[in-house]
């Protein structure tokens, strides 16, 4: 059974999403099965798993986040990520 859920979460650290939040959202995404997309204002959504592309987005300190993952595991990527972003990534 598939399930997509979707969370809006702000980038709270001062730097934003730079190389080492980046890697940590990758990496934490990569544990799941589900598909994880993330996108902002009117950048296209990007591959919540390449490092590269969410460096892409730009996301600096108070930028709204979109996340959607979609598959079996959803739910509980979405809490992980939701957490480390929240926390902000633990810098």
């Amino acid at each position: 059974m598939s399930t997509t859920a979707t969370i809006t979460v702000k980038v709270p650290n001062r730097l934003g999403m730079h190389a080492r939040p980046a890697t940590m959202f990758a990496e934490i995404a990569g544990q799941f099965k589900a598909e994880i997309s993330v996108a902002h204002g009117d950048h296209e959504p990007v591959d919540g798993k390449s490092i590269m592309q969410l460096m892409m987005l730009a996301a600096t300190q108070g930028t709204p986040l979109v996340i959607l993952a979609t598959g079996g595991d959803a739910d509980a990527a979405i809490e992980e990520l939701k957490s480390l972003v929240t926390n902000g990534f633990n810098e």
